[in-house]
């Protein structure tokens, strides 16, 4: 992992553009600034949720370097001009205290940010931690053999969109077929909360199993991911997936739709993404989500 690097003699790790945060050496005492920044647009109906859901999607990105702990949240919030007075008092307020209850969930708390007005409701947030070196694990180290673990199930996208054509028969008729409402309803409500969980406890067991690289799967999905990891490697490396977990009946929803989620494709955008972490401790693995293993190119 990380712990070894910025060792005497050798420059402090560096990580820019590209990967899911950006960790910046300060100028004293041996200390790095780890930082990253997201938004979106809402997924779902529950606003208290929502809010819950953007707090972990932007903390995910320090889970990823195994990072446990944030030194300070911002907020960013866009309200939009198209919501009543009414609505904006009874929704806003949800949304808020989703993120801040979420954040000391996350041992930290949302200290500023902002708030504009904008057509669209956005949320997002900013988490910033200082770190020692042995805080952190750079992503960049997996070597052949490593086994490629992933945290939360694929499908989020799939299961919010098929939620959203209940009401919609065009939509609904395309794919009643080969899913029922309650599965609809039942894989919504999965994606909810796993969007919302977070992968706090990944990032501590990265550490106790040595993990030698991570990423958290989101807008790319697993195959974009993936490969941004495998080019990170100092090692000439490439993933190699038998079998991934998916959200039940997501599939079966993105063949009907003539794979226009491109799920299978695996560019399917994921929210509050799932750690894909190699490693060794391949008997540590819970079923069905150790699928890949790392081989040499």
């Amino acid at each position: 992992g990380a712990g070894d690097t910025g060792a005497a003699g050798s420059p402090p790790p560096t990580l820019g553009i590209g990967m899911d945060s950006c960790v910046i050496p300060l100028r004293h005492g041996g200390l790095s600034l780890v930082q990253t920044t997201d938004f979106f647009y809402p997924l779902v109906e529950d606003p208290y949720m929502m809010g819950r859901i953007a707090c972990a999607n932007v903390l995910s990105d320090l889970y990823a370097m195994g990072i446990t702990e944030c030194d300070n949240m911002l907020m960013l919030l866009s309200v939009s001009q198209k919501m009543t007075e009414e609505e904006r008092e009874k929704i806003m307020p949800l949304l808020i205290k989703g993120f801040r209850d979420a954040a000391e969930d996350g041992g930290t708390s949302v200290t500023g940010g902002q708030t504009v007005l904008n057509p669209w409701i956005i949320v997002g947030g900013v988490a910033t931690v200082v770190c020692q070196p042995n805080e952190f694990i750079m992503p960049d180290s997996a070597v052949p053999g490593d086994v490629l673990v992933l945290t939360k199930p694929l499908g989020t996208q799939v299961a919010v969109n098929a939620h959203q054509w209940l009401d919609n028969p065009e939509r609904w008729n395309k794919i009643k077929l080969v899913v029922s409402k309650e599965d609809v309803e039942l894989a919504y409500q999965e994606a909810m909360f796993s969007m919302a969980m977070l992968n706090r406890t990944a990032a501590r067991l990265m550490h106790t199993f040595n993990a030698h690289a991570a990423t958290d799967i989101t807008g790319f999905g697993i195959l974009g991911h993936a490969q941004n990891l495998a080019k990170q490697q100092h090692s000439e490396v490439s993933f190699v997936i038998h079998n991934l977990p998916i959200i039940a009946k997501m599939a079966a929803i993105s063949k009907a739709c003539g794979n226009r989620s491109r799920l299978l494709q695996g560019t399917s955008p994921e929210t509050s993404g799932k750690l894909d972490k190699p490693g060794k401790e391949q008997e540590k693995c819970r079923p069905g989500f150790c699928g890949t293993s790392l081989n040499d190119l």
